[in-house]
């Protein structure tokens, strides 16, 4: 089950890509929901994601936190 909610959440993640706040406002979501090895995952992919899009840098601080 767990999977299927991290999978789901990279999924809302690339689609709001385009607005920060947005993207910020559904990683939020995502960090109350996944579990913590997952969160680890999350981060490591969320690095790769945002190498190109410097404007989503800033949500990096959300899941270093």
């Amino acid at each position: 089950m767990s999977k299927i909610m991290y999978d789901y959440t990279k999924s809302i993640l690339e689609r709001v890509s385009f607005d920060p706040l947005l993207f910020c406002k559904e990683l939020e979501k995502a960090i109350k929901t996944l579990l913590p090895y997952e969160m680890e995952q999350l981060r490591e992919w969320l690095i790769n994601f945002t190498i190109g899009k410097p404007e989503l840098k800033q949500c990096l601080l959300i899941v270093n936190s």
